[in-house]
């Protein structure tokens, strides 16, 4: 499949759809006029705006200069005379020129936008020249995005490696889950691309940076899964070949579960109204499907072609000791058998305080400069332009209506506070557009309560049909829609895994008790995340999205962990009791859960390299919630529930029942 596909993988970044209007949903207010907008221009039109700024005020050599600058942009083919006149700020200190090229979200953007850069400052003689505006600002992100998925493959690989060192203690078995997982993530791209070009999905910069770090976590976490029960079948069988069946066996059902509740739990996004949400959906869930099927068959396939000696110079040898009878795990779950409802109120305790740490911090749309973590060009152009002319020029509120109503939307736009300037309408095939310049940011609180306004007030105009549109339009209704998705995908999800988990367990209570600790660690990961960001990171609030993001990670691979912990439990507990089979099942597994989280915060922490706030924000709370899933949720707090809970924990299975053979200590 590498051999056949692999060529096509490098093309999945050219298939991304990077631009705000690609994520709405078909039935938002600035979709229907987007739609509409091919009547006047195209929807490619993404302008750019230059501002020359001289202190001592603008002389006429700068106005002739403008001039010059705006005739030559006016001959750009991307252009093609969309070119505003140079308009002076009202203090004279600075000029502005608004550009409309056809590029839409594209790399062609960057080089245009250094054209025009170069353009302007060429000669300026003590002008400060700054070029902002949408096109600006799509530049930095496509430079941003650019190379994303071999940035973060890279880093991901070397933290992956340093830590699959540090678990094996072995220079080369190393190599065989990262083969493995390469092979995985090659074929998922592939795959990927195949869809966006024949299934019409949707993908982006985000969704791609994931796509790597999920294929390469997740493959990794169930490549040490496997490993490790087939170390302890090596133990036992002196045939490579028999104990790696019998290790599938044990652990490939329980590998197998956790990989389909994750892609299951992936596929719910494809409810979600955002197109960006509902398109990770599939990625993530080809993603970890491929990792999975790689894990379950290449995997094995070359760990038993290499024999023992890939566990150099840690041979598990035939008939040797089997050290988790004796951790670190084992030493945790006696102690947890003390008192186990003291430790797991104490635990819940603490996790419910972290959650605290959400109350007073912002969720909710954030402005271009508080996305970027820096300053770019565009934004430090946006920031001038502020200074010197209405805030929301190019980028103004687009409204579409009858050719009949025009005039009426028109005179409406024109007194509503907080519009500086409305253009006159342009009227074709019966409909008139005009464009209405905002005094506020385009990207503030203030412009999206002002863009409701403007919808209220065309809208109560009679056979005006008006429809708003614009930059601040689908910026806000794409705020709407993440909103709306969060509120549905939340509880969709946990009735999903919690259907998943009493079908796997054949329990009630024991998938209860699990949903009840996934909430409880998603609260305290956010909580405690959103501190690091007030006051920490100092940044201005999350994305409405972030809690959907990190919620889905944490519970799609945070089950994982409760799969692989709880089938091992109920294995033993057939065998010897329920008691016994909690600290068996800790004692056996601790060890290998531990190190797949430390490996999967690993990926999910090198999201936090991208200069983006909404990357670093979902990368650093599912890295921490991933830890805190790892090292006190499943060790901790499920163990001592289920020693507290005893029997009654696999109700209404036989095991529930004092009376079962399997029960021999009474518990």
């Amino acid at each position: 499949m590498v051999a056949a596909l692999g060529g096509l993988a490098g093309k999945l970044q050219g298939a991304e759809k990077n631009d705000a209007s690609a994520y709405l949903p078909s039935s938002a207010e600035s979709t229907q006029e987007l739609n509409e907008q091919s009547l006047f221009h195209s929807k490619n039109y993404n302008p750019a705006l230059v501002v020359y700024v001289r202190d001592s005020g603008v002389t006429q050599a700068d106005l002739q200069k403008a001039d010059a600058n705006a005739r030559y942009f006016a001959s750009l083919p991307q252009v093609s005379g969309r070119v505003a006149p140079p308009v002076v700020s009202k203090d004279h200190k600075a000029i502005q020129t608004i550009i409309g090229s056809d590029l839409g979200y594209n790399s062609d953007l960057s080089g245009f936008v250094t054209n025009v850069k170069n353009t302007a400052t060429k000669d300026s003689a003590g002008l400060s020249v700054y070029v902002g505006g949408p096109a600006a600002s799509a530049a930095d992100e496509v430079k941003i995005f650019k190379g994303i998925d071999t940035t973060l493959l890279y880093a991901t690989l070397a933290v992956v490696i340093v830590l699959l060192l540090l678990t094996y203690r072995s220079p080369v078995l190393w190599l065989l889950p990262i083969l493995s997982a390469g092979v995985a993530l090659t074929v998922a791209q592939a795959v990927i691309y195949l869809l966006t070009q024949h299934a019409n999905l949707t993908v982006n910069g985000q969704s791609e940076g994931i796509l790597v770090v999920l294929v390469i976590g997740a493959s990794t976490d169930y490549a040490l899964l496997l490993i490790a029960r087939y170390r302890e079948e090596l133990r036992r069988h002196s045939d490579r070949h028999e104990a790696m069946a019998v290790a599938l066996r044990r652990a490939g059902p329980a590998i197998i579960a956790s990989g389909l509740t994750v892609v299951v739990g992936m596929l719910c996004l494809l409810a979600a109204e955002s197109n960006d949400i509902s398109g990770l959906g599939p990625v993530a869930a080809i993603g970890i499907g491929v990792g999975l099927i790689a894990m379950i068959t290449l995997l094995p396939a070359v760990l038993v072609v290499f024999g023992r000696w890939i566990f150099w110079p840690v041979r598990p040898g035939y008939g040797s000791a089997e050290p988790t009878s004796r951790g670190i795990w084992s030493r945790a779950g006696q102690a947890i058998g003390r008192r186990p409802r003291t430790v797991w109120l104490v635990t819940a305790i603490l996790l419910a305080a972290g959650a605290a740490g959400m109350l007073g911090f912002k969720f909710g749309p954030l402005t271009i400069a508080q996305s970027f973590r820096g300053t770019p060009s565009s934004i430090a152009a946006q920031n001038v332009l502020a200074k010197y002319f209405p805030a929301g020029s190019g980028e103004p509120v687009d409204v579409i209506s009858t050719a009949s109503g025009a005039g009426q939307v028109r005179a409406a736009l024109t007194a509503t506070p907080g519009i500086a300037s409305v253009t006159q309408p342009v009227t074709r095939g019966g409909r008139s557009f005009v464009e209405a310049t905002m005094t506020a940011s385009p990207d503030s609180q203030a412009a999206y309560t002002l863009v409701d306004k403007i919808r209220t007030t065309v809208h109560a105009i009679p056979g005006a049909e008006a429809k708003v549109g614009g930059g601040t339009a689908i910026n806000k209704d794409v705020e709407s829609a993440a909103a709306h998705d969060r509120n549905l995908l939340i509880p969709l999800i946990l009735g999903v895994v919690l259907i998943i988990l009493g079908l796997l367990l054949r329990a009630i209570v024991a998938p209860l008790v699990l949903i009840a600790t996934v909430v409880l660690s998603f609260a305290a990961a956010l909580g405690i995340s959103s501190l690091f960001f007030k006051h920490v990171f100092g940044f201005a609030g999350a994305d409405t999205g972030v809690p959907l993001f990190v919620f889905v990670f944490l519970v799609a691979l945070g089950i994982d962990y409760n799969i692989f912990l709880m089938t091992r439990v109920r294995e033993e507990s057939v065998k010897s009791g329920t008691r016994r089979g909690a600290l068996t099942g800790l004692a056996a597994t601790g060890g290998v859960i531990t190190s797949a989280g430390l490996v999967l915060a690993g990926t999910f922490a090198m999201l936090s390299t991208l200069p983006l706030v909404e990357f670093t924000e979902i990368g650093f709370a599912v890295a921490l919630g991933v830890l805190l899933d790892t090292l006190v949720v499943r060790s901790v707090l499920v163990t001592a529930l289920t020693l507290d809970i005893g029997r009654h924990v696999w109700w209404p299975s036989r095991l529930a029942n004092p009376e079962s053979r399997a029960v021999t200590d009474g518990t």
